[in-house]
């Protein structure tokens, strides 16, 4: 219909004009009473059609032979349920699956390289540090084998033997009660730290006392020669190997298992595109309303297999609200709905949308509304028609 405003106001007009043609007969009288200007505030009514708040209709990306239904009509169904699968779904899973351990080993190995770089680069300074104790120690024993140590020097170093043997036979003491206990006691554990700490102390008091009390020979010096060459060798090894891991992992290595990473994630994402296209997953929380899918049976692409809709909530669009009619609904505005079905049931709803695209119908310029119900009832169907009046 052209217009839905209703035709009580063109009757009113028509009365109005009649009253005043036949008032004009005769001469009017001074107390005549004026006729009254009608104006015109009556609803505007359109029809419109039921729809869920929410739905979806669902199809294979890619399509293929069905393997599995897993919903039927009329059951509910939450939002990520499976509701069918295509036979190759159970491949495409084992694909992914092969994807997962491929990353997770390409992280571990890219974990290891920058983990493994961080200890060699404490390994080499701990090894950097050792040499050059054992640079020192040539060097004061070559020195006492040529020059012979002072007495207060010596008796230092046997002061020293002295003490430390007392707190080595100590930590013996204590942790004797414990040597049978098991390993993983940790009192035991304690104990036994300070008895190595006791014993490396103890055994670098008695080198020192010994290269102090060391009598000079031509072997003697040759071998504290030696220890010392070996001992300067030894740390400009260390430099040099801490040089090449000071900044990190190689370059070269690093950038490998960078790589190796990033293929691992690329080939993971591809394998789980190609399993969700494999799947219908309810996006939505509903009921199922339509299964158009056969186990056995080639599903094409993109043609709708499940609809899934969700019913706690309802909407009306129009269907023939003109542009003569538009402008005087907003959003917000209260109206009416009664289904056609159940003329007795008188629903409340609110305007919730105007559509700003026009379409053509019946010869008219239309704009779709949108309703949204305030109230359910459990008789409502999908694609009901019902008359809207928007209330002024």
């Amino acid at each position: 219909m052209k217009s839905n405003i209703t035709k009580l106001s063109l009757l009113a007009l028509l009365a109005a004009i009649l009253l005043a043609a036949c008032g004009g007969g005769g001469t009017p009288e001074s107390d005549a009473t004026d006729i009254p200007v009608v104006v015109d505030n009556f609803d505007v009514i359109a029809e419109g059609r039921l729809v869920p708040a929410d739905s979806a209709s669902l199809s294979f990306p890619s399509g293929g032979r069905v393997l599995e239904i897993l919903v039927e009509e009329g059951e509910s169904v939450n939002a990520g349920d499976p509701l069918a699968r295509l036979s190759n779904f159970d491949q495409l899973r084992a694909s992914v699956a092969s994807a997962e351990a491929e990353r997770v080993s390409a992280q571990q190995a890219l974990d290891d390289l920058v983990d493994n770089a961080d200890l060699a680069a404490a390994e080499t300074l701990k090894q950097i540090a050792d040499a050059r104790d054992a640079i020192r120690d040539a060097e004061r024993k070559i020195n006492n084998l040529n020059y012979g140590s002072r007495e207060v020097d010596i008796n230092s170093a046997q002061a020293q033997v002295v003490i430390l043997r007392d707190k080595l036979e100590d930590a013996e003491e204590d942790y004797e009660p414990y040597a049978d206990k098991p390993e993983n006691n940790l009192t035991r554990a304690g104990f036994l730290s300070k008895l190595a700490d006791a014993q490396r102390s103890y055994d670098d008091a008695v080198r020192i006392l010994n290269n102090r009390l060391a009598a000079a020979n031509d072997i003697d010096l040759a071998l504290a020669e030696a220890e010392l060459a070996i001992a300067e060798a030894q740390l400009a090894v260390s430099e040099n190997n801490y040089e090449e891991v000071k900044d990190g992992p190689d370059p070269d290595l690093l950038a490998n298992s960078e790589a190796r990473l990033d293929a691992a994630e690329a080939s993971l994402a591809a394998a789980e595109a190609a399993l969700a296209e494999a799947q219908l997953t309810t996006p939505i929380d509903g009921t199922v309303v339509e299964v158009d899918i056969k186990i056995g049976e080639q599903a094409a692409p993109g043609e709708p297999a499940v609809v899934v809709a969700d019913f706690s909530a309802w909407e009306v669009e129009t269907d023939n609200l003109t542009e003569i009619e538009v402008p005087q609904i907003s959003v917000g505005q209260v109206v009416s709905i009664t289904p056609d079905a159940l003329p007795e049931l008188d629903l409340a709803g609110t305007v919730i949308s105007i559509s700003d695209l026009f379409e053509e119908k019946r010869g008219d310029v239309t704009y779709t509304t949108v309703i949204e119900l305030d109230e359910v009832d459990e008789r409502l169907r999908w694609g009901m028609t019902v008359v809207v009046t928007f209330l002024q």
